[in-house]
């Protein structure tokens, strides 16, 4: 059993930022969906998606691309992801964040619905490789993250601080069981109430940093007793 804390964090639009990924998605749509405007649909996201991978399969659905061609897709632009084809960038500050964790004794978790293709060379692309205690793949947000709370708290872990793009999916099921939560990005959702939000990562070191502080020093005072 362990007391120590855990920042779990989201992969896509959180821990790897650019549109990259999207567009190699968008293109590959195209390309087996036999169809076109996949790629500029992204520049008029609308509200009622979740993000761009929501804006896409709306796009490629009303043109009556299947869920198998949407399927490939996906997997077809997974496989360059990190890539020239499909380039990513880690959010400033990052690296220098998940470092501080490790050595507080935080656990680091990389928790994403994606699957594992190329996760690992991806984080080396990103320079945080090594980074985190556990990466899980393919999740299956938002009753998967409850799947892993449910693991963390046989561990004895308590306090969870999660980060991540979607609200319903990274963080409702953290705060529902008393979490912190941190949201970034740019897309809208009225249900939303994290404790932390910004459009960027950088925005909220200061309070996330204060967290990790305040988080393992209550952890090894417990630890103590």
């Amino acid at each position: 059993m362990t007391n120590r804390p855990a920042v779990i964090f989201d992969f896509d639009g959180t821990v790897a930022l650019g549109d990259g990924p999207l567009r190699a998605y968008a293109r590959a749509v195209e390309e087996l969906g036999g169809v076109t405007g996949i790629e500029q649909a992204l520049a008029v996201p609308s509200p009622d998606l979740l993000d761009g991978y929501d804006v896409i399969r709306a796009a490629a659905e009303d043109r009556g691309v299947t869920a198998d061609v949407l399927s490939a897709a996906y997997f077809a632009s997974r496989a360059v992801l990190g890539t020239p084809e499909a380039t990513i960038t880690a959010p400033a500050g990052l690296a220098e964040f998940l470092r501080a964790a490790g050595e507080a004794g935080a656990l680091r978790i990389l928790a994403t619905n994606a699957p594992d293709v190329r996760i690992a060379e991806a984080l080396d692309a990103l320079g945080i490789a090594g980074g985190f205690d556990r990466v899980v793949t393919s999740v299956g947000k938002p009753a998967g993250l409850e799947a892993l709370l449910d693991d963390l708290a046989t561990e004895g872990v308590t306090d969870v601080l999660s980060i991540g793009d979607i609200w319903r999916n990274d963080l409702a099921p953290v705060h529902r069981r008393g979490g912190r939560t941190a949201l970034v990005g740019e897309f809208a959702d009225e249900s939303a109430t994290p404790d932390h939000r910004a459009p960027t990562l950088p925005e909220l070191w200061e309070d996330l940093h204060s967290w990790l502080s305040t988080s393992t020093s209550h952890s090894s005072a417990t630890s103590a007793l």
